[in-house]
C-alpha cells in the first residue's frame, strides 16, 4: 500500500514526553482492525468530527475548546504532534478530544463504520509537490470515496491547502467522488471564520502562498431537496455546530 506520509524521527520536548505519558491512557484510542464505537471512548454519543493529520494540534484544540458540545477524533502518525496535542488537552482541560496514533487510511477502513462522522477536517496535508509523488497524496480517489462513506448525511468534508496545484487536484478528485456535492458551484469555498490560523498557515501567508479552501457535503438520494434550498440546509447544519 502506498502511504501518504513518511515517518520521520522528531524530537519531543520534555513537556510533550510528560503529556504523552500522562495522557495516553485516557485520551488515546488504541488501533484495532475491528469496528469501533467511538462514543464509548468519549462517554457519550455526541457528533464526532474526524481530523486527519492534525500536526501539532493547535487548531484541533482551539476548535474543540470552542465547541464542547461536539467530539473530536484526531488521527496522527507523528508522536511529537500527538504529545503536543496531549499537552494542549491537559493545559486547556479538554474532555472532548480523543486520538488514534495510526495511519488514517487503515483507521477508516477497519475501525470506522458507515456514517461514523459528522464532519472530516483535513488541514494542510502534505502536498507531495513533485509529479512522481502525486500518487502519495491523501485526498484522491478511491480514498475520497471511503471518506464519503464514513460521513453522515449532510455531513461535510473541509480541506485546506496552501499549495495551489494540490488544491486544483483535490477539487477535481472530490468533485468526481460519488456521494459528495460542492455547494459552491464546483469551485473553491470561502474561509470558515471558526477555523483558527495556525503558525504554519501564517508562514505560508507571509510568503504569499494562496490558501485554497475546499468544502464538500455528503448528499444522499433520500435528501428531499436540491439546489439552493438544500444548500441552505447544509449551511445551517454546519453553522449550528
Amino acid at each position: 500500500m502506498i502511504k501518504s506520509f513518511v515517518l520521520r524521527s522528531g524530537r519531543m520536548s520534555r513537556a510533550q514526553i510528560r503529556s504523552y505519558k500522562n495522557g495516553k491512557e485516557n485520551f488515546l484510542i488504541p488501533y484495532s482492525p475491528e469496528l469501533t464505537d467511538f462514543g464509548r471512548y468519549f462517554g457519550n454519543q455526541r457528533p464526532v468530527t474526524l481530523e486527519i493529520g492534525f500536526g501539532m494540534g493547535f487548531a484541533t484544540a482551539e476548535i474543540a475548546s470552542r465547541h464542547p458540545e461536539n467530539n473530536y477524533l484526531g488521527v496522527e502518525v507523528f508522536r511529537a504532534g500527538v504529545g503536543k496535542l496531549l499537552w494542549e488537552i491537559e493545559n486547556r482541560n479538554l474532555r472532548n478530544i480523543r486520538i488514534i496514533e495510526h495511519d488514517a487510511v487503515e483507521v477508516l477502513e477497519n475501525m470506522a463504520g458507515p456514517e461514523s462522522f459528522a464532519a472530516v477536517h483535513i488541514f494542510f496535508p502534505d502536498p507531495w509537490p513533485k509529479k512522481r509523488h502525486h500518487k502519495r497524496r491523501l485526498v484522491k480517489r478511491p480514498f475520497t470515496g471511503l471518506l464519503a462513506s464514513r460521513l453522515r448525511s449532510r455531513g461535510y468534508l473541509y480541506m485546506v491547502t496552501d499549495w495551489p496545484d494540490y488544491g486544483d487536484f483535490a477539487l477535481a478528485e472530490l468533485g468526481a467522488t460519488e456521494g459528495l456535492e460542492n455547494p459552491y458551484g464546483g469551485g473553491f469555498a470561502p474561509r470558515r471564520d471558526w477555523r483558527p490560523v495556525t503558525k504554519f498557515e501564517k508562514k505560508g501567508l507571509d510568503k504569499n502562498h494562496p490558501i485554497r479552501e475546499l468544502y464538500f457535503v455528503k448528499s444522499t438520494v433520500s435528501n428531499p431537496t436540491s439546489g439552493p434550498t438544500a444548500m441552505k440546509l447544509w449551511m445551517y447544519e454546519e453553522f449550528k455546530k
